[in-house]
């Protein structure tokens, strides 16, 4: 906890100390982080409630973020669906596309 202080705080971030583990679990590596204050006091909460350390948060929420980005890797797309004709008719062949839209929304209210 912060002490009291006449003083507003002025810095956004708190420089914190994580430590990170291998996957041996058999080395920590210490590093520093920036983040911002109110983050980090919720995390500080929540750490106290659970009876656990900010460390094991950071690690935890690591993990999450890490697992998350593997699991959505790109997927292909499905085949694009297109309509058997020729394309755009003469009369709209060299519109941009903000004007097919208006064009196609004239008189339904936009």
């Amino acid at each position: 906890m912060r002490a009291p202080s006449s003083k507003p705080l002025e810095r956004k971030h708190d420089l914190i100390w994580a430590a990170i583990h291998e996957n041996m679990g058999s080395h920590i590596m210490k590093t520093t982080i920036e983040i911002a204050d109110d983050l980090f006091e919720r995390a500080q909460r929540l750490a106290r409630k659970e009876k656990t350390t900010f460390r094991s948060l950071t690690e935890q929420g690591l993990r999450l973020v890490l697992k998350e980005k593997q699991q959505n890797k790109p997927r292909k797309l499905p085949p694009l669906v297109t309509y058997g004709g020729s394309g755009l008719t003469d009369e709209f062949k060299d519109w941009d596309w903000n004007k097919i839209r208006d064009e196609i929304y004239r008189g339904r209210g936009t």
